[in-house]
């Protein structure tokens, strides 16, 4: 996976497209991550309790990881992900942008 948790991300489909936010939570398995204040949809809970009243309660619903595009902390701008290995032989993101590390 190309983006991680805490990563800043540019949507470019939905109807969302061209906004930016922060990754909360990547499903790896699903191919799927959840944007902090995006892709928004209303749940309604019933009442629990006798006398109480039901809710409706907004959350960020997980989207397709393709629909989706990093954004470079260096150059600010969205950008593909390459990775490359250094010397000691780990493996890091490199914006194919600005050829920086992210």
């Amino acid at each position: 996976m190309k983006i991680k948790k805490n990563d800043k991300v540019k949507i470019i489909l939905g109807k969302d497209r061209g906004k930016s936010g922060k990754v909360l939570k990547v499903a790896k398995n699903f191919k799927k991550v959840s944007v902090e204040g995006l892709n928004l949809r209303i749940k309604h809970m019933r009442p629990k309790k006798e006398g109480e009243k039901g809710q409706k309660i907004q959350f960020s619903a997980p989207m397709d990881i393709s629909n989706v595009m990093l954004i470079c902390p260096k150059c600010s701008k969205p950008t593909r992900v390459k990775y490359k290995k250094l010397e000691d032989k780990s493996k890091v993101r490199v914006c194919k942008k600005c050829k920086e590390i992210i």
